[in-house]
């Protein structure tokens, strides 16, 4: 008898672990996918196309809030857990709903379900979202390119749109974003690599990007998504761990794994945190993962034009995610803003209009900041809308992208560009250009 499955997901992981464990074996009959976390992923078909030969129909996916129903419709055997930046309560709140519904709750483990690459693959993530994954990313990008190494950066899913046009996606230009209707989150992560002449995949089923990656590339770089594993089994694992945060290194699923198997752990934002909570990651760390290697590192803010910020109202607009799942008040704009002396940080939820309200609604932490949410045309055109009926200044864009260009603003708009920066040795170059000699590129 097939054991009959439910997949809780939110539009990445969840089909990865499909696509690699369950696709085409016959103990299990994934009978649906459940959603959450991203804004109106559910209600849709996991695609034929992409399901296999044991799933003519597609698969359906549902919001997780009807997960006790489903498993009562289905007579589900089994629950699998995928996806990331979730507490462990949290965790094992979903764990007890399922329980309860007399169905087994697991979690798929990196034996099952990461890839193996014929080319060295290093991997960036990290324990919590908001740790810097996306500047080291960049920083260890340039540094194997001026090694003279071909790099090609494989990013962690965001498949929100036509899954079947998303099975493998590869953005050179801008006008490959255009084409392929990226949202902001998805444009946040390309864009800086585009503007470098870095070659990204992306998309849904990874054993074929990561194919086609390797035929172009020297190292294949692992730009994570939240604090998820590594979808390629890495030869270098280096973790981003945030002390503004101290302590959910070890309360959060599955940034307590990484941190577990890092080779490297960075300890970003130093420059913004106390002293105590810096330690209280190494006492951490060094508990749970006595053998790797601790980087400590700033993350300064940069802008253009800081006049424009000096004595002027201003609205943040931060980053989404790392506000939203990411349980952050602020981000890299608001650190911008008091750095060059804003008068005033504008409160913009007065001036929130429809999904942008209902963010601010559902996210408490949310202070004096607008998180940059644009998951639809829609929202995109709400958050326009927002930002253009707040009184203020200037827009301060904590963003890596130029939402200027998907949105006409009636007002400045002051880009924030951030970094890391290693303190003492090693840094990031030693470790690069000791694991370019061990592994002979």
């Amino acid at each position: 008898m097939k054991k009959k499955v439910i997949i809780m997901g939110a539009a990445g992981r969840d089909f990865h672990d499909f696509n690699t464990y369950f696709r085409d074996n016959p103990k299990y009959e994934v009978v649906c996918f459940t959603a959450t976390q991203i804004p109106d992923i559910e209600d849709r078909v996991y695609p034929k196309e992409l399901a296999g030969s044991l799933y003519q129909n597609g698969i359906p996916i549902y919001s997780e809030s009807r997960l006790r129903e489903l498993i009562k419709r289905y007579n589900v055997d089994k629950v699998f857990l995928s996806y990331s930046d979730i507490s462990h309560n949290y965790v094992m709140d979903k764990a007890s709903v399922v329980l309860s519904s007399c169905a087994d709750f697991s979690i798929l483990g990196p034996k099952s379900v990461m890839l193996i690459s014929k080319k060295p693959v290093i991997s960036i993530c990290a324990v919590r979202t908001g740790s810097g994954k996306s500047p080291t990313t960049r920083k260890v990008r340039d540094i194997l390119k001026s090694m003279g190494l071909k790099v090609v950066v494989v990013r962690h899913p965001m498949p929100y749109g036509n899954l079947l046009k998303s099975a493998v996606q590869r953005f050179e230009t801008y006008a490959d974003l255009d084409k392929a209707d990226c949202t902001i989150e998805e444009r946040e992560e390309y864009e800086p690599h585009i503007e470098n002449g870095t070659v990204v995949f992306a998309g849904v089923d990874y054993e074929r990007i990561l194919r086609e990656a390797e035929k172009e590339a020297d190292v294949i770089l692992w730009d994570g998504g939240n604090n998820d594993l590594p979808f390629f089994k890495p030869d270098l694992h280096i973790v981003l761990a945030d002390p503004l945060r101290a302590g959910q290194e070890l309360t959060y699923h599955p940034g307590e794994a990484n941190a577990m198997m890092a080779d490297v752990i960075i300890i970003n934002k130093v420059d913004s945190a106390t002293h105590d909570q810096v330690d209280t990651i190494k006492r951490n760390i060094q508990k749970i993962n006595p053998t790797a290697t601790i980087i400590e590192a700033n993350s300064p803010v940069f802008v253009e034009d800081p006049k424009l910020i000096e004595d002027k109202k201003v609205l943040v607009v931060e980053d989404g995610p790392t506000l939203t799942h990411g349980n952050m008040s602020f981000g890299a704009g608001t650190v911008a803003a008091k750095k060059f002396n804003a008068q005033e940080i504008i409160d913009p939820r007065p001036w929130a209009v429809n999904t942008i309200k209902e963010i601010f609604d559902n996210f408490k932490q949310l202070g004096k900041v607008l998180p940059a949410m644009g998951y639809s045309r829609e929202q995109v055109e709400e958050l326009e809308t927002t930002i253009n009926n707040v009184p203020c200044d200037t827009v301060i864009v904590g963003t890596p992208i130029d939402i200027g260009k998907l949105m006409k603003l009636n007002k400045p708009l002051v880009r924030v560009k951030y970094s890391v920066e290693e303190v003492g040795k090693p840094d990031l170059t030693d470790i690069l250009n000791t694991f370019k000699k061990e592994r002979g590129i």
